[in-house]
């Protein structure tokens, strides 16, 4: 029985696999969005034309963001968004508190940087998925 919904349930991770960086992606450039562009909602604070770092952050995870949703150069991508949210994470959460879970001062506010560190790394070992435009460039069929 446990082997028969392993096997059903395999059948289905390339696409859900798509899924993940679909919406992974999207909501990451949402967070570039929301820097850049105010949208759609604003940030908790201002982040002025070329400010550093937040800015260009924001530029990263926009471009990062729209690529990894459409699964274009997915596993480069992935590669460079999970590198800066491992900066991000030891560069602005973690001198705060050592414990990524809660905000300041008890926790440093970390998780959605670990999250998606963690989530795009895995996206470079595994790929974009069936449904992406890596695999219709590659020339593999979708199922």
């Amino acid at each position: 029985m446990a082997h028969d919904v392993e096997h059903r349930l395999s059948r289905y991770s390339p696409g859900v696999l798509s899924l993940f960086r679909f919406v992974y992606g999207l909501l990451f450039a949402g967070f570039g969005s929301m820097s850049l562009f105010s949208w759609p909602v604003p940030p908790k604070y201002a982040v002025e034309f070329a400010a550093w770092p937040i800015w260009y952050a924001g530029v990263i995870q926009l471009v990062a963001g729209v690529l990894l949703a459409a699964g274009l150069f997915t596993r480069a991508v992935a590669f460079i968004a999970s590198g800066e949210m491992a900066v991000a994470y030891f560069w602005m959460h973690q001198p705060r508190s050592l414990w990524p879970i809660g905000d300041p001062p008890a926790g440093n506010g970390g998780v959605l940087a670990i999250l998606f560190c963690f989530g795009f790394f895995l996206l470079v070992f595994t790929g974009p998925g069936a449904y992406s435009i890596d695999t219709l460039r590659a020339g593999r069929p979708s199922t």
